[in-house]
């Protein structure tokens, strides 16, 4: 299944080749305080292939906080948060906000509350390392196919 998102103004887009066709898609809705003002539902799966393109970087801004292990890309223009990218043993990871999915039957999603605050930060790239998409490029505006 490809899936594709975004954030509402389009500057950072997404395609998640998940395979094979989910049945569901596990939505994780985090219950920190930055997750729950922006509207942070995640899902990944670690064999799936996720493609960025930040069309204009310059309007993306890199948010770390609490153990600062993974940036959250929010759109400096409309305020969106479409992605979190993690870098473990210099590899890239990352996660895909729900809530930015174009075009995707809500049905599928299968919505779950994630408690994660108490987790230690080795125990926190343990399981971003087992369980994040692992094959995460970001593209150049001239390789992005809409």
């Amino acid at each position: 299944m490809l899936i594709r998102g975004r954030c509402h103004c389009g500057n950072i887009e997404f395609s998640l080749r998940w395979e094979p066709d989910p049945s569901r898609i596990p939505a994780r809705a985090c219950d920190c305080s930055f997750c729950t003002r922006h509207g942070g539902v995640w899902t990944s799966h670690p064999d799936a292939s996720l493609r960025i393109a930040l069309h204009d970087p310059a309007r993306v801004s890199r948010y770390a906080f609490g153990t600062r292990t993974a940036d959250f890309l929010v759109c400096a223009h409309c305020g969106v948060v479409p992605v979190a990218v993690s870098r473990i043993e210099g590899r890239r990871y990352a996660v895909v906000n729900v809530n930015t999915f174009v075009g995707i039957e809500p049905s599928l999603l299968q919505r779950v509350s994630s408690h994660l605050g108490e987790e230690s930060r080795d125990a926190r790239l343990d399981r971003r390392s087992k369980n994040w998409i692992a094959d995460v490029e970001y593209v150049d505006e001239g390789e992005w196919e809409a």
